[in-house]
């Protein structure tokens, strides 16, 4: 399960939530905790290694090995992979030439192909539907239609095309679809399409359904010659619309077949055709699915009569508009409403309009409002949201509001209820949106207070090293203090889960990181200001230190241990004085600072600290005072000092509860390497007791995690050598003793090989 929860992995195919009927998301859980299929996992893997595993042309473009053979459906599946990873390109399209891939539903939406590369790879196909949404300029409609005409079958059988924010050539502009025979459903949504293809298209003999949306039509009077077969007709924002009301009516009151009509308008401006549609009594009268959002002097009871005069409409589109909050929207049974008045009229919205920006928008404002005080986990919902963010990634006002819904629906312990794929794509979402528009400061606190979640931070997987990267060099351009608060909190947790490796390839960035923490650490103390920003600061560059001497150095090289001594001096809440004295054990780990670290001012707090009567502060004391009298150089000219703290150390350890004790908060380590020279100091017996009991402590507490972690660091040695050693203190070795009895009761679960040498079976 961990695989496939990979979050390089694609979506499987997106089939949109019924949010309606399953508000709080049944069915989205249990989708997003199955697993992906074996056949997307192997598309997936080889998509992501198609050049390793073809071999190339003369011209550099990739072909199959010879014994390779896809069948139809894998090869529209891989094909459409390929697309929506924006790897289909003239290089790998060449993959489709011949006939070890039989195509049928070709998707080839956003690709960046050549004319002559479109017609070798795709045009030999016996295609049934292609979606060329979106391809790059350099395949214009033109050259899509020719090529598809060059082969008699496709004529003939071709029956779905989408040319959806396609481009025109200017050379040639008319486009010849009338060899299309077979075409049944067409789409120009957003392309250069005028009165004269209009009527050409409308002479296609089998054609049902037509999205001429956002196109340069200014009279559809040629839609008459396709009257006895239309079905679905869809003119979004026909904005170039030059006939007066009657004559548009007119010619819809023709299309008798018509069973679906969307003359749905942008709300701004102020399209009244669809208010005249519904005033007439004698229109349409087939009609099962109606959209007029965005329409002007639309009410509740002009939409309701039409509906009751076509008790076949399962669907109406009012968002936008005056109309929906009627209860007759709620009690007509099967009618679907896409509308503002409520979470389930949202909901519609929100899946219908995916592709539509403009009511996008609209829609997720609405819900907005309707999750402002949300105590619900909708995941259904949430699913939704992440659809708008994905199909509108560069438009501000998709992004802005779906963030903060997204903000909404996972706050205040929400997100613990979704599910864990979905908080995934999430915040890959979202870390989009803070990249896309680095100047909207609204946005960008919206994201960064979703991402300061700590179920997303700890339990959701996303690419950790990319988004610290992000974050990290975020916080070192942006002053706004709230937003700095977050951005840290995000820091001190992703520290954390940075690898040694990771955090040295970062360590450019988080050099100027700890300067500009350092910076907020020194403003707080000069405000006398404890408040959360500094508690995060402090935690931030404790987990940045964290087995890091690279780090470390930075930190005592920009007087950073200056600084620390004057936070001990200025604030003396033990929330406080626990960060500072972690940070300061990972500098003390460092052995070549240790001579920087022996001050009279850090050995006064440490000889203070480590009587605190807070168990944590005083253990956190005691680890700094071992690791810095474990090396005597430092203390040459005044070692009696040193012997004092290490009588004070031991006196104190004899006095602490049992080291399976509970703490204020629980010690973690991500490594045990820095203990093991203190486990081998047999002449400082101090020392080494505070090792032994730190050890045993974490040990007893997670066994799972530290048992393991000892085997594999090779601790386990040093501490058999210490039970077993006649020179150890009694304490030590009873201290031991609990750590290899502990290791005893969980080994069998780890590799045997190692605890098979050690003859601790």
């Amino acid at each position: 399960m961990v695989h496939f929860l990979h979050p390089g992995l694609l979506c499987r195919t997106l089939i949109l939530p019924d949010a309606g009927t399953d508000a709080q998301g049944c069915c989205v859980v249990q989708e997003e905790a199955s697993p992906y299929s074996l056949v997307t996992i192997c598309l997936n893997t080889l998509v992501a290694n198609l050049e390793k595993l073809c071999s190339k042309r003369p011209d550099g473009t990739l072909c199959l090995p010879e014994h390779w053979s896809f069948p139809q459906e894998l090869a529209d599946r891989f094909l459409g992979m390929l697309a929506s990873e924006g790897k289909l390109t003239d290089k790998t399209a060449s993959i489709f030439q011949g006939d070890q891939m039989k195509l049928k539903l070709a998707n080839i939406q956003k690709a960046k192909l050549s004319p002559a590369a479109f017609l070798k790879a795709f045009c030999h196909h016996k295609l049934i539907e292609l979606d060329a949404t979106a391809v790059h300029t350099d395949l214009p409609i033109q050259d899509i239609i020719s090529g598809l005409c060059s082969n008699i079958w496709i004529q003939k059988n071709l029956q779905c095309l989408l040319l959806d924010s396609t481009g025109i050539s200017d050379d040639s502009r008319k486009l010849f679809f009338g060899q299309l025979t077979g075409l049944r459903v067409l789409s120009v949504f957003n392309v250069g399409f005028r009165n004269e293809d209009l009527a050409n298209v409308s002479r296609l003999p089998r054609l049902e359904s037509l999205d001429i949306s956002n196109t340069l039509v200014t009279n559809i009077s040629a839609l008459r010659a396709c009257k006895n077969q239309l079905k679905s007709l869809t003119m979004h924002h026909l904005k170039c619309l030059t006939m007066t009301k009657p004559h548009i009516l007119a010619v819809l009151r023709e299309l008798r077949c018509l069973l679906h009509l969307d003359i749905s308008h942008h709300s701004q401006l102020n399209s009244d055709l669809a208010f005249h549609l519904l005033q007439q009594k004698d229109i349409l009268p087939n009609l099962v699915s109606l959209d007029v959002s965005g329409g002007n002097g639309i009410t509740d009871r002009d939409v309701e009569l039409f509906i009751r005069q076509r008790p076949a409409m399962h669907f109406v589109g009012l968002l936008a508009t005056d109309a929906g909050a009627s209860d007759f929207f709620t009690t007509k049974q099967g009618l679907q409403v896409a509308g503002g008045a409520n979470l389930s009229q949202i909901a519609e919205a929100l899946s219908r309009y995916r592709n539509r920006a403009c009511f996008m928008k609209e829609a997720l404002y609405r819900l907005f409002t309707e999750t402002f005080s949300m105590q619900i986990t909708m995941p259904a919902i949430l699913k939704l949201v992440t659809v708008g963010m994905r199909n509108h990634p560069l438009d501000l006002p998709v992004q802005f509001t779906a963030s903060a819904c997204a903000l909404n629906l996972t706050r205040q312990g929400l997100a613990r209820g979704m599910p864990v794929r979905l908080l995934s794509d999430l915040t890959d979402l979202l870390f989009k949106a803070l990249r896309n528009f680095p100047h909207y400061q609204q946005l960008q606190k919206n994201c960064l207070l979703s991402l300061t979640n700590s179920r997303i931070l700890v339990d959701v997987p996303f690419d950790r090293f990319d988004a610290a990267r992000f974050v990290v060099k975020w916080l070192c351009n942006h002053g706004n203090p709230k937003m700095q608060t977050m951005a840290v909190s995000i820091t001190s947790i992703l520290a954390l889960q940075l690898s040694p490796k990771q955090t040295a390839q970062l360590k450019d960035e988080l050099f100027v990181a700890i300067k500009e923490l350092l910076a907020i650490v020194k403003q707080k103390i000069t405000e006398n200001l404890d408040d959360a920003t500094l508690l995060f600061t402090l935690k931030a560059l404790w987990n940045l230190t964290d087995d890091c001497p690279a780090i470390c150095k930075h930190f005592i090289k920009n007087e950073g241990l200056a600084i620390f001594i004057q936070v001990l001096e200025t604030f003396s809440e033990s929330a406080i004085q626990s960060k500072v004295l972690g940070l300061l054990n990972n500098v003390a780990e460092v052995k070549e600072l240790s001579s920087e670290m022996v001050t009279t001012d850090v050995v006064k707090h440490l000889s203070s600290l480590l009587h605190s009567k807070e168990m944590e502060i005083s253990f956190l004391a005691a680890g700094l005072i071992a690791h810095l009298t474990s090396v005597q150089e430092p203390w040459a000219s005044d070692d009696l000092q040193r012997h004092a703290l290490l009588r004070d150390l031991h006196a104190t350890i004899q006095n602490w509860p049992s080291s399976n004790c509970s703490m204020t908060a629980l010690v973690t380590y991500r490594s045990f390497k820095a203990f093991f020279p203190l486990l081998g100091s047999f002449s400082q017996p101090e020392v080494q007791l505070w090792a032994l009991w730190a050890m045993h402590h974490v040990c007893s507490k997670n066994p799972s995690k530290y048992c393991r972690m000892l085997v594999e660091e090779g601790g386990l040695p040093f501490v058999c050598d210490i039970q077993e050693h006649t020179a150890a203190e009694p304490q030590a070795r009873q201290m031991a003793a609990a750590i290899l009895n502990d290791f005893r009761m969980h080994f069998t679960s780890y590799q045997r090989a190692p605890l098979q040498q050690l003859s601790l079976t």
